[in-house]
């Protein structure tokens, strides 16, 4: 932490006396704001959401089926009872990793597109410094404060979703 006010001490010092071009980005802010990535909150959302009624809806079949075989099992013998138990187990461990696989699968491909999105902002927060005649773009958000105080007019956030928008198409 005194690493960081030292480095910030330094860099607003440094550019005082080189009167050089300095903006911040509030990284929270974009992120949160872009386009595409609330087109992929919204795409995950609803996948989630379809995920979690078809998952219930085939543990209600497990459910009938497993009173289903309570009642049968009552007719059986001890070993025909446990051969019988031990299937459905088998079958509905089988479905819970199948679930649990297909849950992972889609936590990996949204984290995946949430990447190329903060690469996005990364990569157009460069390229806007550069073609601007900037020294330093410096990032904040909310759980870390690197930037205590920046005048409005230094906060280039909205330009950078405006400029990442123009350029997302769906």
């Amino acid at each position: 932490m005194k690493n960081l006010i030292l480095a910030l001490f330094v860099l607003v010092t440094f550019a005082s006396c080189q009167q050089q071009k300095i903006g911040y980005v509030d990284n929270g802010k974009v992120i949160n704001d872009i386009k595409e990535k609330v087109d992929i909150e919204s795409k995950y959302e609803a996948l989630n959401q379809s995920f979690k009624l078809r998952a219930d809806s085939i543990g209600k079949v497990y459910q009938t089926e497993y009173q289903i075989l309570q009642a049968k099992a009552a007719t059986m013998s001890q070993a025909k009872q446990q051969e019988a138990i031990q299937t459905f187990q088998a079958k509905a461990q089988q479905f819970q990793q199948m679930m649990q696989a297909e849950q992972q699968q889609f936590q990996t491909a949204y984290q995946t597109e949430i990447d190329s999105v903060i690469s996005k902002m990364k990569t157009t927060v460069k390229d806007y410094g550069k073609a601007n005649g900037y020294k330093f773009i410096l990032g904040t958000n909310e759980s870390t404060g690197t930037v205590l105080y920046g005048d409005t007019t230094s906060d280039l956030s909205d330009l950078i979703i405006k400029e990442i928008d123009s350029k997302y198409k769906k």
